[in-house]
């Protein structure tokens, strides 16, 4: 018998070190990016211990008797991915030896509160010696987790409790509800702290240049993904929900959240921890197909192959399947095998009248909003055809990528939306690293890869401030680290600490309890604020 790694896998490789045999794959160094979507456990090598499933932050682990029936298939898939890369074992690699530093010699600054932020802080605080203070622009922290993850997937957002022993530790402390650039600037940053690490993320939508973007009904999915969480940024969105159709372009997980948002029975979605205002106009949606629209084929899917295969457990929705090319090459790798492989399994099922779809369009693209007043279709075109034709639907959903801001005194690539770097080392125009400053994150490397990604590229950037330290080149003196909170008095401010994020937790759990939800959420500052000084 074996475990088995399923859907839920976030990558975050804490299974990886803990396994006595070495049967995790594939495992990656600190910088290193693998290209798998998830990790596989070897059913051949596997001894049964439970050591993995007693690590995983997500609960993605399972005995392979005891897999759910959504999940029975990872069981061959996690068999199939080692039958064409056979295990090699070999000894684990000896974890990078970190010496503690004098107290007080090393105060790192972290702006971010996502989990590459967390990452970074967890990295930092397992140096003995090394303080931590951490700056967050919300009255809450864990960026995407909290706020882009999808409802439906709870166990996802279980990773947080790994960072709880960072956040409890004396050498951390929390800054929420602190803007950087505007409460606090970076020159001032630098001053009290030996070294800034920036993890602020990706937060705008890639643009799509269409005509007709500007007309009300075309949204970002960016939006619509902040709405349905309860981000306190886009709790005044409205979407049209009034039409039978919706039109999703762009095809990679966050297309696949935002459609079965919009088709999940309304009784399903109330025992999540959607936002009051989400759940009340999704109770009320007519939308009954989701187009899902990709300028690209099939094996160039940009969705993973767990969330794809989940499409067909969702109850009440057919997934249908606008493609005839389907078949597979000897080049492929493993998931584009299996996601081919589940797409002619979609197209082979029967559809029923009564249920709602997903409808996946492959080598079409989008090439006009179409209405007067407002968004009344997408005009798209298949690749190759001079003709096109038009989908109705009152609300389009661009879901095409996420985009980095600049950061105020800081570098920045406009193109890529990315702050330059070298292994999260922050270079100027000229190529040559800026002292104390650090990047990691999405801001570090651009939207890609999953939670658990941040992992490697949170390691490998404090590996890199670490030997900056140790070589003298961090500014050896700084400011009173009292003299941050007394600017942010001095300017009327007062920051939320990890004692208060506990308090705002409390409450939205208390609010949950009542009606049989996880947490009901606080979607306005001022209540989260007011919680958190309860």
């Amino acid at each position: 018998m074996a475990y088995v790694i399923t859907q839920n896998c976030c990558k975050d490789g804490s299974c990886v070190p803990v396994c006595p045999v070495s049967c995790i794959r594939p495992a990656g160094s600190p910088g290193e990016f693998t290209g798998t979507e998830m990790l596989y456990i070897d059913p051949d090598a596997c001894i049964d211990c439970g050591a993995c499933l007693e690590e995983c932050p997500v609960d993605a682990i399972f005995y392979d008797e005891d897999l759910p029936p959504d999940q029975e298939r990872f069981r061959e898939i996690n068999a199939r991915f080692f039958e064409r890369h056979p295990l090699q074992i070999h000894s684990q690699e000896t974890p990078l030896e970190r010496h503690g530093v004098k107290p007080g010699a090393l105060r790192v600054a972290v702006v971010g509160a996502g989990p590459a932020a967390c990452y970074a802080s967890t990295a930092l605080i397992g140096v003995d010696g090394v303080e931590v203070n951490l700056f967050e622009r919300l009255p809450t922290p864990f960026g995407l987790i909290r706020a882009g993850v999808a409802p439906d997937h709870q166990h996802t957002k279980s990773v947080v409790r790994i960072f709880d022993h960072t956040f409890t530790n004396k050498r951390f402390e929390c800054y929420l509800n602190v803007e950087i650039g505007s409460d606090l600037t970076h020159d001032e940053l630098l001053a009290h702290h030996h070294a800034v690490i920036y993890a602020v993320g990706a937060s705008r939508s890639r643009e799509l240049d269409l005509p007709g973007n500007e007309l009300p009904g075309n949204h970002s999915a960016v939006d619509f993904v902040g709405w349905y969480n309860g981000h306190p940024d886009h709790a005044h969105h409205v979407f049209d929900l009034s039409g039978e159709r919706a039109v999703i372009i762009g095809n990679g997980n966050v297309a696949l959240d935002v459609a079965r948002v919009l088709l999940l029975d309304t009784d399903h979605l109330a025992t999540t921890d959607i936002a009051p205002y989400a759940l009340a106009a999704l109770s009320d949606s007519r939308i009954r197909e989701v187009v899902v629209l990709a300028r690209r084929g099939p094996r160039d899917a940009a969705f993973s192959t767990g969330e794809f295969l989940a499409l067909g457990h969702l109850p009440g929705v057919d997934v249908i399947i606008d493609s005839t090319d389907l078949a597979t090459r000897p080049d492929d790798d493993v998931e584009t095998v299996l996601k081919l492989q589940i797409a002619r399994e979609y197209a082979d099922r029967p559809s029923t009248a009564a249920n709602k779809r997903i409808v996946f369009r492959f080598a079409a693209s989008p090439t006009e909003v179409v209405g007067s007043d407002r968004a009344e279709g997408l005009r798209v075109a298949t690749n190759g055809s001079p003709e096109s034709e038009l989908l109705t639907a009152p609300l389009i959903l661009r879901a095409i990528g996420y985009q980095g801001s600049a950061i105020d005194s800081l570098p920045f690539d406009a193109a890529r939306g990315v702050v330059p770097n070298e292994g999260g080392r922050v270079i100027d125009e000229h190529g040559q690293p800026v002292p104390g400053v650090y990047v990691t994150g999405w801001i570090k490397r651009g939207p890609r890869g999953v939670i658990g990604t941040n992992r490697n590229c949170a390691e490998e950037t404090v590996a890199a401030l670490l030997e900056d330290f140790h070589t003298g080149k961090l500014a050896p003196d700084v400011a009173d680290p009292a003299g941050v909170r007394r600017l942010l008095s001095e300017r009327g401010l007062s920051p939320i600490g990890w004692a208060g994020w506990r308090s705002i937790d409390a409450a939205e759990r208390r609010r949950g309890a009542e009606v049989s939800r996880p947490r009901v959420k606080f979607t306005a500052i001022a209540d989260m604020v007011s919680a958190a000084n309860l």
